[in-house]
């Protein structure tokens, strides 16, 4: 009786011991860091305000962006479920004509049946001055009527490491007949 209990123990025990070992032994994946590793100890986080103008151009024959999911639903006033991929120029002026400082690299969609509203997902890709090569991104929601929008900053690359922060956004111009539109966008961030 005692060695057949002895091996109901050991068959029902091994499978929870090692499973309670493999749950200590994959953990090793996550350590703390010092400031000091990633040379930030010296560094102090600082406030950056960026603004340019974001040109979104869905029509002519070098779209900056294109649709590659139309809505299912031809009628529908929002376009629900339409989604856009964009490489957007950044310019300091409304012009497209002025100074290109960046480009805005991501896709948009339309998320709402009774409004325009967009989920937006984008890197702004910044190629001027000391920042260039550096990225700042972008998630968030976009009811593109509202005079004012806020989308969050949720991180960036380069010189914009560890970046958070807002975008404030407002449509300068926007043609209702070809969709192109441009939109200022004044930026708040966060980062070393």
């Amino acid at each position: 009786m005692f060695i057949q209990f002895s091996i109901l123990f050991l068959l029902f025990t091994t499978p929870f011991t090692s499973l309670i070992k493999a749950k200590q032994d994959n953990t090793n994946f996550v350590r703390s860091l010092d400031l000091k590793e990633l040379n930030l100890e010296n560094k102090q986080e600082r406030l950056s305000h960026l603004k340019f103008y974001w040109h979104d151009i869905v029509s002519g024959n070098n779209p900056s962006s294109i649709p590659i999911v139309l809505p299912p639903l031809k009628n529908s006033t929002t376009a629900f479920g339409l989604v856009n991929m964009i490489e957007n120029p950044l310019t300091l002026g409304p012009q497209l004509s002025s100074k290109l400082v960046g480009k805005a690299q991501g896709f948009y969609a339309s998320t709402s049946q009774s409004e325009v509203d967009l989920i937006m997902a984008m890197n702004f890709a910044i190629i001027e001055g000391k920042y260039n090569g550096s990225t700042i991104t972008i998630l968030g929601r976009n009811p593109v009527y509202d005079k004012v929008r806020e989308m969050p900053i949720i991180g960036g690359s380069g010189l914009f490491r560890f970046a958070r922060g807002y975008a404030q956004l407002r449509t300068h111009w926007f043609s209702s007949k070809t969709y192109d539109a441009i939109v200022e966008y004044n930026i708040y961030v966060l980062h070393y």
